[in-house]
């Protein structure tokens, strides 16, 4: 029970950086709120340009061939991975990340 109590007293009488630890434990929770509700929000009009996108193509007034699609993967898939990797190295990982990202995607 030793180590459990000093981490305990740590977090609520310690400091990291001049700040309290609570403090920046917050933090990374907050921000998994906000990137949850973005996720969600985007999900949403996402579903819905690719209904309309289907639409269009069904009545013919967008064609949709698997030729272009893969052009524009090869095209547009690196830099989109290279984004992603970069949002995900700056993002604060952590358990409070992952909670609050649930909770902000759950109740957006």
């Amino acid at each position: 029970m030793g180590a459990i109590d000093d981490v305990i007293r740590f977090i609520i009488s310690g400091s990291i950086g001049g700040l309290p630890t609570i403090v920046v434990m917050i933090l990374p929770f907050i921000i998994g709120l906000i990137v949850g509700y973005l996720v969600h929000k985007f999900l949403k009009i996402a579903i819905i340009a690719a209904i309309i996108l289907i639409v269009l193509s069904y009545l013919g007034f967008f064609a949709l061939s698997l030729g272009t699609l893969k052009d524009l993967a090869d095209k547009y898939g690196p830099i989109a991975y290279q984004y992603g990797v970069l949002l995900i190295g700056m993002l604060p990982l952590g358990i409070g990340f992952i909670v609050g990202l649930i909770l902000g995607f759950i109740f957006a």
